[in-house]
C-alpha cells in the first residue's frame, strides 16, 4: 500500500444494484481506489445482514437468561465470543481511517438495515462504554472514544426536492433530520464528522443530472482529508458541566437554539465570562497533552 493510501470503509444500505445509491458506490469505489485507496465496503443487502440484535448475538447465554444488550455486547467483545458477523465489521472499522455511511433517506432516517449494523456492532466497551466516568470526565465519547481519529460523511438520497428540507422547509431541515447520526452514531464513538452529501429529488434523474452530481461527489472525496469537519462541541473539553452534561450558560451561539447549540462557531467569535473560562480550560487541556479540535464550517444542507 502506497504511504499516501488510506483504507475507506463504506456501509452502503440500498436493495436495488441498478439504484441511483449503487450507481454512486460504484463510482465512490473506482474513485477512491484510483486514487490508490483501499475500499472496503459492507453491502448490507448483498450480506444478508442480520439487523436484529437479539438472543442469537449472545453464545453465552443460557435459555433462561434475560438478555441484557448493554452487559451482554461487552461479555461477547472481552470473551471473543462475538457473533462473527459482528466481529468482522468492528475489524473493518479499526483499520479504516474513513467511513462512508451511504444510504436512501427512508422515513426520516436510515434504512432499519443499516440501523441494525449499528446496533449490533456498536457493542459496549467498543463504540460506547469506554474511557473513565468522573466529576471532570464522562466517559470517552462526543469527540472521544474509540473511534478517534477517523473521519466519516454520510453519501444520502432523498426522493423530496432540496427546498422541503430547508429551515422553512416542510420536512425541516436536513441538518435536523441527519443530526441523530451526525453527532450520536458518528461523534459520539469518536469520528471527525464531515458535512454530507445529499442528492435530492434521485427518483428524477436523467443521464446529465447524475454526470453532474458524480462530479460534485468526486470533488467530495478528494476533499476527503483535507474538508473542515462539522465543528461539534466536544463533550470533556469545557463547554459542558459535568455530570449535568449540560452547556455552560453564557457558551450560546447568536441567535442558535435546538441541535445549533452544541455547534462551536469559528475560533475567536464567542463571547462573554464562560466562553472565556471554556477557553482557558481548552489551553490548559492543550497544555497538558490533550489534542483540541477546531472545526471552521458550520453544517451544510
Amino acid at each position: 500500500m502506497h504511504p499516501a493510501a488510506k483504507r475507506i470503509l463504506i456501509v452502503y444500505a440500498h436493495p436495488e444494484p441498478r439504484s441511483l445509491t449503487a450507481r454512486m458506490k460504484d463510482f465512490m469505489v473506482d474513485r477512491l481506489r484510483a486514487q490508490g485507496h483501499v475500499v472496503e465496503v459492507s453491502d448490507l443487502y448483498a450480506m444478508g445482514w442480520k439487523a436484529t440484535l437479539d438472543r442469537a448475538d449472545f453464545a453465552h447465554l443460557a435459555p433462561d437468561e434475560r438478555v441484557r444488550p448493554m452487559e451482554d455486547s461487552q461479555h461477547a467483545l472481552e470473551t471473543g465470543t462475538q457473533a462473527p458477523d459482528v466481529q468482522a465489521e468492528q475489524d473493518k472499522l479499526r483499520r479504516a481511517d474513513a467511513v462512508i455511511l451511504q444510504f436512501p433517506l427512508w422515513w426520516f432516517t436510515m434504512p432499519a438495515i443499516l440501523k441494525g449494523w449499528v446496533d449490533r456492532v456498536y457493542a459496549h466497551g467498543f463504540a460506547y462504554g469506554v474511557g473513565e466516568h468522573s466529576d471532570q470526565h464522562w466517559g470517552d465519547r462526543y469527540g472521544e472514544g474509540m473511534l478517534a481519529g477517523k473521519r466519516a460523511m454520510l453519501v444520502v438520497t432523498a426522493g423530496g426536492w432540496e427546498s422541503h428540507y430547508t429551515v422553512r422547509g416542510i420536512n425541516g431541515p436536513i441538518d435536523d433530520l441527519l443530526f441523530p447520526i451526525h453527532h450520536g452514531v458518528l461523534f459520539y464513538p469518536g469520528f471527525d464528522v464531515l458535512p454530507p452529501f445529499v442528492v435530492y429529488r434521485a427518483h428524477r434523474m436523467d443521464e446529465a443530472r447524475a454526470a453532474g452530481i458524480e462530479s460534485e461527489l468526486a470533488a467530495r472525496l478528494d476533499a476527503l482529508w483535507t474538508q473542515a469537519p462539522i465543528p461539534f462541541r466536544r463533550q470533556n473539553f469545557g463547554d459542558y458541566d459535568i455530570p449535568a452534561l449540560t452547556l455552560k450558560p453564557g457558551l450560546e451561539n447568536e441567535g442558535a437554539g435546538g441541535f445549533r447549540l452544541h455547534l462551536r462557531e469559528p475560533a475567536g467569535h464567542e463571547q462573554g465570562p464562560a466562553a472565556a473560562d471554556r477557553r482557558a480550560e481548552g489551553a490548559a487541556r492543550e497544555r497538558a497533552g490533550v489534542r483540541r479540535h477546531e472545526g471552521n464550517d458550520a453544517l451544510t444542507a
